[in-house]
């Protein structure tokens, strides 16, 4: 692999290392997020523990995922599409 502006070697290792570091500590914050947010309304809106943990954090977080999914396949239909308008063309 090559990463512009960096060597190989130590300097690639280090580079790497710092981007897992903030890639790993973003993704725990956002997960610690999501399974304190429920809670956190709960608290505030005085709901019940029980309608807040039927939305609780995993629950959100599986929404979450399948939308990004759903997005990602219609912009790669779409994607499919313009495709397929090129080859009919030529």
């Amino acid at each position: 692999s090559f990463i512009p502006g960096y060597r190989p070697g130590k300097r690639t290792a280090d580079y790497l290392e710092k981007v897992m570091f903030r890639i790993t500590y973003v993704g725990a914050g956002f997960l610690a997020l999501v399974a304190i947010l429920p809670m956190m309304i709960s608290n505030s809106l005085g709901v019940s523990p029980m309608v807040a943990s039927f939305y609780g954090g995993t629950g959100l977080l599986i929404a979450v995922s399948v939308a990004f999914d759903l997005v990602q396949k219609i912009d790669s239909h779409l994607v499919m599409r313009n495709y397929t308008g090129l080859l009919e063309k030529s």
